[in-house]
């Protein structure tokens, strides 16, 4: 794959910050091309350190827009795609379906049809779809989502990447366009926008606010470190068979009770509070509409098969999650003020 011309999509955001970075450092020798609308949750804050790269260019740009998507591929010549631009959260989803279906739907399949009329099957080019394990469904006690667990989404969220992800099997199976797709648990770590369970807490316990819990706190969730899902996503772009699925999880489960609690100790511990102060702030509201249960992911597919493995225990996560959002005040404050702070004051529930 030497001097490749990869696009990868949503690359300002949470995840996508973090394999942009990992593979201007790692490959020199590519060049790459960061597409993202910079919506609420994209923020070139978050790839501030390698913006001056000279194998890195940024584009502003909106997948749902076809004649955008066209000229990118056309005037750059792109060779590879990693797609990770999506509408992420449940619940906007639930207020807000319809910007799921646009970006989610119609943006893969504007990129799909990009890549169609770019490529030649046979040479060499690979369209990588990023997803959810939200498509399985729910799970009972004791079983995990394997690749060939049915699809059974139960948000729109969770619908529009299962609809998305039948589109790039189906380009794949119609056109013959080599593909791969990874289905993901839960990821945590630095730079997400504290929409999400973990940031929300941290920010709400350094504030001592109220930390809103779906529920009775019950439901469980794998939880992955997003640099070791950067590198998953290095491993299946350069390893992964054609056609195929790979689950990606962190083998952590957690209830969402069990989490904060967890997270209300450290914090603690970081911010010289007494022993349990923190979960003094923990407040249980109602239920969001059609909250599954359980997810967990089984990856025993791609440790066998390409060699990755999750690195970190989740405690040792989680530590140096909080160390990174405590060290950085003013990418906390920037993400939740200003254009930010509207929609994120509307927030009233944690969510995954």
């Amino acid at each position: 794959m030497k001097d490749k011309r990869l696009l990868i999509t949503g690359g300002a955001g949470f995840i996508g910050s973090h394999v942009v970075r990992l593979f201007v450092n790692k490959y020199p020798e590519y060049q790459i091309y960061n597409l993202d609308k910079l919506t609420y949750a994209g923020n070139l804050e978050n790839i501030a350190d390698i913006q001056d790269a000279g194998n890195y260019e940024f584009i502003k740009g909106d997948i749902v827009d076809r004649s955008t998507v066209s000229t990118v591929f056309k005037d750059l010549n792109i060779d590879h795609v990693i797609h990770l631009a999506a509408e992420s959260h449940v619940d906007r989803s639930i207020e807000d379906p319809m910007a799921f279906i646009e970006t989610n739907i119609i943006g893969t399949m504007n990129l799909l049809d990009a890549a169609r009329e770019s490529w030649n099957a046979d040479d060499g080019h690979l369209f990588y779809h990023v997803s959810t394990d939200e498509v399985y469904g729910s799970l009972g006690k004791d079983d995990k989502f394997l690749e060939s667990t049915p699809y059974d989404p139960q948000s729109p969220y969770s619908a529009s990447k299962a609809s998305s992800d039948h589109l790039v099997r189906a380009y794949h199976n119609t056109y013959g366009l080599s593909v791969v797709i990874s289905n993901c648990s839960n990821n945590y770590g630095s730079h997400q926008f504290p929409e999400k369970l973990i940031p929300l807490a941290i920010n709400n316990i350094k504030n001592q606010q109220k930390i809103p819990i779906y529920g009775k706190g019950e439901n469980i969730r794998d939880w992955l470190f997003v640099e070791d899902h950067a590198e998953a996503i290095d491993t299946i772009f350069h390893n992964g068979q054609k056609g195929e699925t790979y689950n990606v999880g962190g083998n952590n489960e957690w209830t969402n009770i069990g989490l904060i609690q967890l997270l209300c100790s450290i914090m603690d511990t970081k911010l010289g509070r007494k022993d349990g102060e923190s979960a003094e702030l923990i407040s249980f509201v109602k239920d969001r509409a059609g909250h599954d249960l359980r997810y967990a992911i089984d990856s025993s597919k791609l440790q066998s098969q390409l060699g990755w493995n999750p690195s970190l225990k989740f405690e040792e996560g989680l530590e140096k999650t909080v160390d990174w959002y405590l060290a950085n005040d003013e990418w906390m404050s920037g993400v939740t003020s200003g254009s930010y702070k509207k929609y994120y004051e509307k927030q009233y529930g944690a969510s995954e």
